[in-house]
């Protein structure tokens, strides 16, 4: 009688997860870098996001409030400017002169 052999050359599934474990501990060996490349990117989309927000900030129009304030603003420092020229344009008002002194009477001299 032949005598059967009990070690067959390995299938397809045992390729296949023979496969999966090296790409596994492949892997496991490169994700320390993977994670700290994955923060890095993180970071930088983060400080992109920051400076497209505020470029955003800079080119959105007014609001309706803002535009209403700047409109206060403008009229009251039109106000002033109309004051200040009222003042200027007014003739100045004489400063009164101090009383004329008389010159005090000389002391005579008693010897």
């Amino acid at each position: 009688m032949v005598e059967k052999d009990d070690t067959r050359p390995p299938g397809r599934a045992e390729a296949v997860r023979g496969a999966a474990v090296q790409a596994f501990q492949a892997t496991a060996g490169q994700a320390g870098v993977t994670r700290e490349r994955a923060q890095d990117l993180a970071d930088e989309l983060a400080q992109a996001a920051a400076r497209f927000m505020g470029a955003l900030d800079e080119l959105r129009p007014a609001s309706g409030e803002e535009i209403r304030s700047l409109r206060e603003d403008i009229r009251a420092l039109e106000r002033r400017v109309v004051a200040l020229e009222t003042a200027a344009a007014a003739p100045a008002k004489p400063k009164k002169k101090p009383a004329a002194r008389k010159p005090a009477a000389k002391k005579r001299s008693t010897s």
